[in-house]
């Protein structure tokens, strides 16, 4: 299969098209056949904010590990070109709330590291002490078109350039393969090296992208108030290059500004964080207006979207599905904020749906509450877990504080959950017909060391981890295949026989005109004997 290259310049948009999934017979015998006689459950548990590099760096068997790559292949550039003398300053300090953990006190400020080599490094506190996995730290832009000037078409070295965390994108934690659950469980099952986020850029968007395959749209934006939002660019408006404000510094006086990096594409697609026009929503109601509705006259609230979903297809083949969001119903019930649960509106995609709508049949089907915590007497996925009556397809989102989001989350808590949720899943009655895919919507802005593959004019984006964990897994395995978000789609496509989304058509189409392969379905981690 096409294995992930490094990969120069970026697709323009490429019109939707429509086509039907591949033919795969069911032969007995085939793959096709074992895949549909096996597996009756795939969970999808997807995580928050973490490049490849930022977790698994150096783990055993993976085709480009940290430590074989030339240090002139990590240079970090500053914004006019050159090659940067040192890394810039974490802008606004490494760990900027303080936290007392295991004893200690972190409070990392800007000027306390500093200085740092031009290239990755393990994350250290300011006495030079690994940072421990349960401490958290500042936040990192991880926005479409910063991503896509990050990755430089394809040589990774505008990330100190153009986050506004400095030399923090560097950075990765060099004790996880003795603190990470996660790393046990890749240990154990198959981890996939070549995976990579579906689209350039936030949370928002790869969100859509692990439903629908393709970017929401906004196309009357210039005639709304989210004109304002509408992004200014260098490029034209398809371009991949925000517009520089005159008074942007030098990558090692500050984060660099914009003339405006808004949400929205000049020819009207919504690409960074906009909304869900449903409650919960972080936009209210309008003043007398429907308690279910965030205010449509605020900039901020994205229009309802029409076209297909991953659910739409299941449920026309009567296929049983559901969306676990964590902490779901306490949002709803005002109960969402805080340092727990943290819920995150922009992490719930379906309800970006007009389909998915309150009082709808299918959002009272669909869109179940994940429940909160550890435990099956708190956390409803869980429950179902334990009790053995997930729907054939579940896609788990846990609530904020347990996701591994930089800036809310730290990576210990989230780890320690995930792995948790193995373990019930491991003594469900379901198991052994179960496929579970763990992975992250997209890098945080963090740094990686492989480029993405030349795709489409949305991604795809950074390389992030996943790994596929089923009693059908390779066990101990790296699988270098080539795959991105969508690769969950195309899995659950092929195991039901569905049509092809018209995202996931696109995407195929850029990549055949360039002669490649597209992302492949994962079946390539999966063995049946």
């Amino acid at each position: 299969m096409f294995q992930a290259a490094t990969a120069v310049g970026l697709a323009s948009a490429l019109p939707e098209l429509s086509e039907a999934a591949p033919a795969h017979k069911t032969v007995k015998g085939s793959l096709d056949a074992k895949l549909k006689a096996h597996v009756k459950n795939v969970v999808v548990i997807y995580l928050e904010n973490r490049s490849f590099n930022n977790l698994f760096a150096n783990f055993p068997g993976t085709q480009a590990p940290l430590s074989a790559v030339a240090p002139e292949a990590c240079l970090q550039k500053d914004r006019n070109g050159a090659v940067l003398p040192v890394l810039p300053k974490v802008w606004g300090g490494m760990v900027p709330n303080s936290q007392d953990i295991g004893g200690k006190h972190y409070a990392i400020k800007e000027d306390q590291i500093k200085d740092l080599p031009n290239g990755p490094f393990k994350l250290v506190d300011a006495e030079g002490q690994p940072l421990p996995e349960a401490v958290i730290t500042r936040d990192l832009w991880h926005l479409f078109y910063h991503n896509q000037m990050q990755i430089n078409g394809g040589k990774n070295d505008g990330f100190a350039a153009w986050g506004n965390a400095g030399g923090l994108v560097m950075g990765y934690y060099g004790e996880t393969n003795k603190n990470l659950g996660l790393w046990k469980i890749a240990e154990q099952y198959t981890l996939c090296d070549n995976f990579f986020m579906a689209a350039f850029g936030g949370s928002y968007l790869n969100h859509q992208f692990l439903i629908s395959g393709r970017t929401p749209e906004y196309f009357n934006a210039a005639d709304t108030a989210a004109k304002k939002k509408i992004a200014v660019l260098a490029d034209g408006p398809q371009g991949v290059r925000l517009a520089v404000a005159p008074d942007c510094p030098g990558a090692l006086d500050g984060p660099p500004k914009f003339v405006n990096d808004g949400a929205i594409t000049p020819d009207g697609y919504a690409v960074n964080t906009m909304a869900p026009p449903y409650q919960p929503s972080y936009i209210r109601p309008a003043p007398g207006g429907d308690p279910l509705l965030a205010d449509p006259a605020d900039a901020n609230t994205l229009p309802p979207q029409t076209y297909q979903t991953i659910g739409d297809l299941l449920s026309a083949k009567s296929v049983s599905w559901a969306w676990y969001g964590g902490a779901f119903q306490a949002a709803l019930d005002a109960r969402g904020g805080g340092a727990k649960p943290n819920f995150q509106y922009h992490h719930q995609p379906f309800n970006y749906f007009k389909q998915f709508a309150p009082g709808t049949t299918a959002r009272a089907e669909h869109l179940r509450d994940g429940g909160m915590g550890d435990s099956p007497i708190s956390n409803k996925f869980l429950a179902d877990v334990v009790a053995g009556k997930l729907p054939a397809v579940a896609f788990y989102k846990p609530q904020g504080n347990l996701n591994l989001h930089a800036g809310y989350s730290d990576v210990e808590s989230g780890d320690q959950h995930v792995a948790n949720v193995i373990e019930h899943l491991k003594k469900s009655p379901q198991w052994k017909d179960m496929v579970v895919v763990i992975t992250f919507d997209e890098n945080g802005g963090w740094w990686d060391n492989v480029a993405p593959p030349k795709g489409d004019r949305w991604g795809p984006g950074s390389r992030v981890p996943a790994i596929v964990v089923s009693p059908y897994a390779k066990k101990g395995q790296v699988d270098h295949n080539f795959y991105d978000t969508t690769s969950i789609l195309r899995l659950i496509t092929r195991l039901h026989d569905l049509p092809l989304l018209e995202g996931l058509a696109a995407r195929n189409a850029a990549f055949r005109a360039r002669g490649a392969l597209p992302p492949g379905d994962l079946t390539a981690a999966l063995s049946f004997r």
